[in-house]
């Protein structure tokens, strides 16, 4: 396994434990802000506050502005609906909807809607998606519920796309363009949406291709823009592996579990892998990456349960970028300066990284 090396790190310790983490798409040509799901344990407090990020050799979060909730955030979402008017959507473990709308001057929340517990889904929404430009949402859920939501400044409509009543679990979301997504679920299931052919899912892929397959869970998606026909997961067993939809029959393993027939060497952990991204990042090693064949998946950056953040490529060794001694339970890296990660750590931490 290598090593890719660091140019920074930095971890910044926090009052509260962190849910999720996102770059907020920018508000100025000078500032810099960190989107923060929190859960105070002490108090039982949850909330979404925006941080000012400080880049020096030292860097700081600094609140600006913050936004309480009335349960904890079980998924985390940023766009960029027009030029410096960034929108943030946030789903809860008791089932709300809400979309923030910061102030481009001051980063203070300027106005909220939302949709109330037990609307949209029964119990938990699992994961929502922002459209590109934010003007949709899906929203899954384990009750099987699947849901559109148009989001505008004045109020939320949605509309059920599809209810299993329960058959099926949804886990994870991921739009691919302006009339598809991809959504996963138990069994490492994957399933592609068309809202132009209503009905349900006009394909699947079920995750019987492997020993614990069956069992395991997608907890996360990702669509490259460019190569919308491929579709990322990671889920249990450190498992990350592409979906080709113009291949369907087995997946595409880059670590973790696999079949006799597809499985590599390759496994970089083999807990649960709680978010997959592709990696923007073109360090000097893969200026190439842009001419990588469409047979090929791009590199993706993993973060998982035993404490793992990592690029891994196709038939590569996985390049391991930092190991913690806790979970390290969401990232993101920020699509103006992909060098730049952001961690959320178990240990009630933020981790800031910059890769050379």
């Amino acid at each position: 396994m290598s090593t890719e090396t660091l140019k920074q790190f930095h971890r910044l310790p926090q009052s509260t434990y962190i849910d999720a983490l996102r770059f907020l798409p920018p508000l100025s040509a000078f500032d810099r802000y960190v989107v923060i799901a929190s859960f105070n344990s002490d108090t039982d407090e949850t909330s979404i506050g925006i941080h000012a990020l400080n880049p020096t050799d030292a860097p700081t979060l600094t609140l600006q502005s913050s936004f309480p909730t009335s349960s904890r955030i079980s998924s985390l979402k940023v766009a960029q609906k027009s030029l410096q008017n960034p929108l943030i959507a946030a789903s809860t473990f008791a089932g709300s909807l809400h979309i923030l709308f910061p102030n481009p001057i001051d980063a203070s929340f300027e106005s909220e809607v939302s949709i109330p517990e037990k609307t949209l889904h029964i119990g938990p929404i699992s994961c929502v998606d922002l459209q590109e430009n934010g003007s949709a949402c899906v929203s899954v859920g384990e009750d099987g519920r699947v849901n559109l939501i148009s989001v505008s400044d004045s109020g939320l409509d949605y509309r059920r796309v599809f209810d299993s009543k329960g058959l099926v679990s949804y886990t994870a979301a991921r739009w691919a363009s302006p009339t598809e997504f991809a959504t996963g679920g138990l069994g490492n299931s994957l399933q592609w949406w068309d809202q132009r052919r209503p009905g349900g899912p006009v394909s699947q892929f079920k995750g019987n291709w492997a020993e614990g397959a069956s069992s395991g869970v997608v907890h996360s998606i990702d669509i490259h823009p460019s190569r919308k026909h491929t579709c990322l997961a990671g889920g249990s067993y450190g498992s990350v592996f592409a979906w080709d939809l113009r291949r369907q029959q087995q997946p595409i393993i880059l670590s973790g579990i696999g079949t006799n027939d597809t499985a590599s060497n390759i496994c970089i952990s083999s807990s649960d892998v709680w978010e997959v991204q592709y990696d923007t990042f073109m360090s000097s090693s893969n200026r190439a990456t842009a001419n990588i064949s469409s047979d090929r998946v791009l590199p993706v950056m993993m973060c998982s349960e035993d404490g793992i953040l990592a690029v891994v490529k196709q038939g590569e060794e996985p390049t391991e970028i930092l190991a913690e001694n806790c979970a390290i339970n969401s990232f993101d890296i920020d699509p103006q300066n992909p060098s730049d990660v952001i961690c959320s750590l178990e240990w009630e931490s933020v981790a800031i990284l910059t890769r050379a």
